[in-house]
């Protein structure tokens, strides 16, 4: 679902399913205040899941498409925004700042 890449073992789509899930609830797990931000598909990458944390640190995953996006959010029990209509938080840009700096 989340690759067209297949593995050894056979798993291929189910696999980067699993590994993309996996990591997404680690970072809501893991950090405090997480927000879901669905972008829309681009020519180079397609439809992304992105989360951002209180601090501002982000991660983001590729997804099949904008409804799955929103699908796999509500399953980690986060708000969910659509970036077209929100934007990104300036959180986002503080910590991206930040991290050029150091």
């Amino acid at each position: 679902m989340f690759s067209r890449r297949p593995t050894p073992s056979g798993g291929g789509r189910q696999d980067a399913r699993r590994e993309t899930v996996q990591h997404l609830q680690e970072f809501v797990r893991t950090r405090v205040g997480v927000e879901a931000y669905v972008e829309p598909p681009a020519p180079d990458t397609g439809s992304t899941l992105l989360l951002i944390a209180t601090t501002g640190e982000w991660t983001r995953r590729r997804v099949p498409d904008e409804r799955t996006a929103f699908d796999v959010a509500r399953t980690l029990e986060v708000p969910v925004y659509n970036v077209n209509f929100t934007g990104y938080p300036q959180r986002m840009r503080d910590w991206n700042s930040r991290q050029r700096r150091s």
